[in-house]
C-alpha cells in the first residue's frame, strides 16, 4: 500500500470542506484533490506545513505508512 493520506479524516474532525482548506493554504482544489486521493507523487514541505497549521495537526495525522 505504501503511504496513506488521511486528510479527509482531519477535515471531517474540523467540519471543514476541501475547498476551504485549498483556499486557506493557497492551492487549487484540483491539486488538493490529487493529494487527498493519494495520486500525488510528492508534497512540498511548505504545503504540508500550511495544512498542519490550518488543521492544527501533525504531519503524522495526515500521512500514514502501511507496509505492503
Amino acid at each position: 500500500m505504501g503511504i496513506l493520506i488521511n486528510l479527509d479524516v482531519q477535515l471531517e474532525k474540523r467540519n471543514m470542506k476541501s475547498y476551504e482548506l485549498a483556499e486557506r493554504i493557497g492551492i487549487t482544489t484540483a491539486n488538493l484533490s490529487i493529494l487527498k486521493t493519494g495520486k500525488a507523487r510528492a508534497i512540498r514541505f511548505s504545503t504540508l506545513e500550511a495544512i498542519c497549521k490550518i488543521l492544527e495537526c501533525q504531519p503524522g495525522d495526515i500521512l500514514e505508512y502501511v507496509p505492503e
